[in-house]
């Protein structure tokens, strides 16, 4: 079993329908992939542990998604970046970091698109149909932008897409309660 990239386009689109139901054929169609192919990513992630099952729905395992996407995507799915072309704005030019970030003089990272209507350096999707996925469905381009800016390393730009992602998987809050919960049971303790 190896893991493609598709399959973290499958499980961040599980994380953007925040644990409603799905199907492979929604999938399929919301992301521009055959049913098959989706299916395929779903038992990869589910190998890997990065997806659990609960009732037949799977769901994304925060934590080991979060681990994988944070300390090794950078490594495995490396972008293939190239020169400027139309496209949709990704990592940093994207939502939610455009939105915090001052903006670069520098061109904007894009993915290749012939529907885009941003000039910028090419960055490769983590699959074809990213930027179709990603116009339709707002929550899913702010956690394939964030993904990108990991993917794309450096400084103070992967440090808050790290947080950004972290507080979309729900991680965040997690460990808030844990370090809360640490706290309220020293404070009983004393």
């Amino acid at each position: 079993m190896s893991l493609k990239p598709q399959d973290v386009f499958v499980l961040l689109k599980i994380v953007a329908l925040e644990r409603a139901p799905w199907s492979y054929s929604q999938l399929a169609y919301e992301l521009g992939m055959s049913a098959s192919e989706v299916h395929a990513a779903v038992k990869r992630a589910l190998e890997a542990s990065l997806m659990k099952l609960d009732d037949g729905w799977g769901y994304a395992d925060a934590d080991a998604l979060g681990e994988f996407l944070v300390h090794g995507l950078k490594y495995v799915f490396t972008p293939v970046r190239g020169g400027m072309t139309l496209g949709m704005p990704t990592a940093e030019a994207a939502p939610p970091l455009s939105g915090i970030l001052p903006q670069s003089e520098e061109p904007p990272p894009v993915w290749p698109d012939p529907d885009g209507e941003v000039r910028g350096t090419e960055f490769s999707p983590l699959y074809k149909s990213v930027p179709q996925a990603a116009r339709r469905d707002p929550k899913l381009y702010e956690l394939l932008a964030l993904v990108d800016a990991i993917r794309a390393g450096g400084g103070n730009v992967q440090d808050l897409a790290v947080r950004e992602l972290q507080a979309r998987l729900g991680r965040e809050g997690g460990q808030v309660q844990k370090r809360r919960a640490a706290a309220a049971a020293v404070k009983r303790s004393q």
